[in-house]
Order: structure tokens, then sequence, then C-alpha cells
């Protein structure tokens, strides 16, 4: 009997318990509504630019949101090209750099090499030329980052970027910004811990 009696009040008290996760984050204050409909398939997009200092302070909590996302939800980085810290063609070319990671399916370790080469080195860069130096850096010769540069794959991918940024341009005031499920912006407090901010996008990926 007391077993039951433990079942039942489980029984009660979750859902009480997920109500409450559900309501800590709140419509217009912690996420926006942007579309009517969502993805087909859960998906968050972080549109971010390398030259952006809080995008940089952002890549580990990236990683812990990577982390925590059940295996179906697809993580994409956009890179976007109208900040100001670049001129628009350097800023593209960094695109680029950005997809030739991802085609050599090392993305994560390419893109930490261009955040420190502008945030921890404050070294410049104003061409392909430099990223080039960047990824030879880490064991890619200059032929290979070439043709890979100017592959049919990477063109396309970064036309789907582009596509991306065109698409949400008039929800991105700034960056770092996370676009979920193609129907959620989030929107970060200042009160927000790290945790939260984290909890809040990996919450909107589950959202329909």
């Amino acid at each position: 009997m007391k077993k039951l009696f433990g079942l039942l009040a489980f029984a009660l008290i979750f859902p009480l318990q997920a109500c409450a996760q559900q309501q800590i984050w709140q419509e217009g204050t912690h996420y926006e509504v942007i579309a009517d409909d969502a993805t087909a398939k859960p998906e968050i997009m972080e549109f971010f630019s390398f030259w952006c200092p809080a995008c940089n302070a952002f890549e580990p909590l990236v990683a812990q949101m990577k982390s925590k996302i059940d295996d179906n939800v697809k993580f994409t980085k956009v890179h976007v090209n109208f900040m100001g810290f670049a001129e628009k063609e350097t800023q593209e070319s960094a695109t680029r750099a950005m997809l030739v990671g991802r085609a050599l399916k090392e993305e994560e370790k390419f893109n930490k090499a261009i955040f420190d080469y502008i945030h921890k080195q404050r070294a410049s860069i104003t061409e392909m030329r430099d990223l080039r130096n960047i990824f030879q850096l880490q064991g890619v010769e200059a032929e290979e980052f070439d043709k890979l540069a100017q592959s049919f794959g990477v063109n396309n991918m970064v036309g789907r970027n582009n596509k991306n940024i065109e698409t949400y341009r008039q929800h991105l005031g700034g960056v770092p910004a996370f676009i979920v499920n193609g129907k959620y912006k989030a929107k970060f407090t200042r009160d927000m811990t790290p945790d939260q901010i984290v909890d809040l996008v990996v919450w909107l990926s589950e959202q329909k």
C-alpha cells in the first residue's frame, strides 16, 4: 500500500514539475515567436561573427548546447556578413573558410583557430590569404584549402549560409542570435546564468 501511495504521489508531482519548467520561459521575455509553423525537423541556427567578442565568449555555451540537445536536433552555425568589424568581402571570406572546415569535418577545430587568431592573438584578417595561413598552421596544405574553398560543395554551403541570413535578417539585430525550429528566437535577459541560457535554447528545440 505504501508503494502504491508513492507511485500516486510521483504521478501527481511529475506533471507539476514539467509545468513549472515550462513556466520559467515566457514568450516576449525569453523568446519571440517569429513564424506560424516550426520546421519539419528540429534545428538550431546560431548566427554569429568571428569578429564578435560576445560570439567568442559564447563558444563554451554552444558546446554545452550541442551536448544537451537530442540527437535528432541539427545545430548549424551561420556566419553573418553585416557586422562593422571588417569589410563585407573579408567577412564573406571567413564564411567560406568556416565551410572549408565543415567540408573537412573539423569545423569546431578550425572555428576555434579563427576565433583565437582574432581574439587571443589580436591579429588581423583582411583577405583569404590570412585565413589560408590559419588553416596551414593547423596542418592543412595551401593547395587543399584553395581547392576546397572553390569547390562545388563549399559553394553550395556558402549559398545556404547566405540564404539563411536573407531569410532571418529582419530578426537579427545583433549576434550571437539563436533561431530555433524556424519559429523561435531566443532572448537572453541580463539576470540569466550561463546554464539558463543553455537550457532555454535546448528547451526551445523541443517545442513545435
